[in-house]
């Protein structure tokens, strides 16, 4: 540390990585709640000798540099309370504590790092639940027992998915979804051994039934039971736990949204269903150039394709089950998709990715999920193709959840112009291939241009959903655009079609 350095943080303010504190001739007793909150978040500074005037305006006025009087004294009183038990664990090296020399007094400054995920919670007095603290823009905080519950969870170094859920079984297993799991193993991994056992050794074998051999005890595991459990017995073990998914684009005057996947019974609610239900839908408006591959086989995959599966299966991986109030929600907008997950990130942004190892593991044997630490910089390589925008990763500590949000080619901007994907050498009024449905959607827009969402339904007979993903077809072919705004707007036809059976 220098001044320079010191004066600019100042200028900033305290904040969620900044602590300052009088210490004229000791070390304050706030300095240790501040030491776990720093080790607890994203680590910070402390700086003992610096006063603050909250009456003055000016920011530069503001901080007085007061010093200490005995700072060799204070930096022994520091390491000798520190390697006590007064805290837990020491994670500072000798490099972190220093002494600085401002306007002619000096003050000590501290570096607190984040604490390696495996270390946490670093708590004081012993007290576990009663001393960890954590840091928000205001201070240092209490953490929860919930919290330091989740500290605690995610120190384990084999994850958590591996615990034996204890009165839950093979009765509890979902047989369409692992019998669909098992078809996607064997298509990937043809010449296995294991596509030859049953179904209990399978799962043995995945990660997802285990036995306790100390006492006799076995059923499924975490992530047998998440993956491919039964959606009834799910929401018994864990109740407070939600899959969601929101469609929010191409919306139209008030709608909230016009597709949505949670729990209403008409699926098994784990984790392979809602993947496997959801990953379709999340990258459907994506583009696709037309890409041929040796033999004349049409290629529609694309590294922003595999990245977006990527983000959805780390928002699994990521996921804290166990959490007190959890959802795991995706989000799709007309600009942008959004991942949620329940729990925070172990590690800094900057050295992501750490996932749980078991539904990574299952996840990763049917072709989806990277290795350990390579998923996140495969999502960025992919955006960095496109002018799509940056994907920004928030580790959000006020809500214990993690977002990541992924820019797409916005829908919107191009609802009420010609649609860019419309063929390149095609004369005007060119007729394109439609199916039925999409040829009965064209024809109701020719005979009511400002004809509604759930007019179409009604006429076409066929759900909203429905609706929704062949206008978008009728959009990329350039068959239809929309004119003026979602609410006083209409439809125009832009080419002529025929129908293929």
């Amino acid at each position: 540390m220098d001044e320079k350095t010191i004066r600019e943080a100042l200028l900033k303010g305290e904040r969620v990585t900044l602590e300052y504190k009088r210490a004229k001739a000791e070390v304050p007793k706030s300095v240790w709640a501040t030491y776990s909150a720093f080790a607890n978040t994203i680590g910070g500074l402390i700086l003992l000798g610096v006063d603050e005037d909250l009456q003055e305006k000016d920011v530069s006025k503001r901080f007085q540099i007061i010093g200490v009087d005995e700072p060799s004294k204070i930096i022994t009183d520091f390491w000798n309370t520190l390697n006590s038990d007064k805290v837990n664990e020491n994670i500072l090296l000798d490099s972190d504590v220093e002494v600085v020399n401002m306007d002619g007094r000096q003050i000590v400054c501290i570096h607190v790092p984040q604490a390696d995920w495996m270390a946490k919670p670093i708590y004081l007095n012993g007290n576990v639940y009663k001393g960890t603290y954590r840091r928000n823009n205001e201070g240092d905080y209490h953490c929860t027992e919930a919290q330091v519950k989740a500290m605690i969870r995610d120190s384990n170094a084999d994850g958590n998915d591996s615990i034996l859920i204890e009165y839950y079984g093979m009765d509890d297993i979902d047989p369409d979804s692992l019998r669909q799991y098992r078809t996607e193993f064997r298509l990937e991994n043809n010449t296995h051994v294991w596509n030859r056992v049953d179904d209990k050794t399978f799962l043995r074998n995945l990660g997802g039934y285990t036995e306790d051999r100390q006492t006799g005890k076995e059923g499924l595991t975490l992530a047998g039971l998440m993956m491919f459990g039964k959606g009834l017995a799910i929401r018994d073990r864990f109740a407070n736990f939600r899959m969601d998914y929101l469609d929010m684009s191409h919306l139209v005057g008030d709608e909230r949204y016009h597709d949505r996947l949670t729990y209403d019974g008409l699926w098994e609610n784990n984790l392979y269903q809602f993947f496997r239900i959801v990953s379709p839908k999340v990258q459907f408006d994506l583009p696709r150039p037309f890409k041929l591959e040796k033999g004349g086989k049409r290629n529609d995959d694309t590294p922003q394709h595999e990245a977006v599966r990527e983000a959805f299966t780390n928002s699994i991986i990521h996921c804290d089950i166990m959490a007190d109030a959890g959802i795991l929600r995706i989000e799709k907008h007309d600009d942008r998709l959004c991942f949620r997950n329940p729990g925070l990130l172990k590690l800094p942004v900057e050295t992501i990715y750490r996932g749980g190892p078991k539904i990574q593991n299952m996840l990763r044997m049917i072709g989806f999920g990277e290795n350990v630490g390579s998923g996140f910089p495969k999502i960025i390589a992919a955006w960095k193709e496109t002018n799509w925008g940056d994907p920004q990763l928030l580790n959000k500590l006020d809500v214990d959840e993690v977002e990541l949000v992924l820019p797409v080619p916005s829908t919107k901007a191009t609802s009420d112009t010609a649609p860019a994907n419309a063929p390149v050498n095609a004369p005007a009024n060119a007729p394109v291939k439609l199916n039925k449905t999409q040829s009965a959607i064209v024809k109701a827009m020719r005979n009511d241009n400002h004809i509604t969402y759930e007019d179409l339904g009604t006429i076409v007979e066929v759900d909203r959903s429905t609706i929704r993903r062949n206008i978008a077809v009728l959009k990329e072919k350039g068959v239809i655009r929309r004119v003026g705004e979602d609410k006083n707007g209409y439809w125009e036809v832009l080419l002529d079609t025929k129908i293929v059976d």
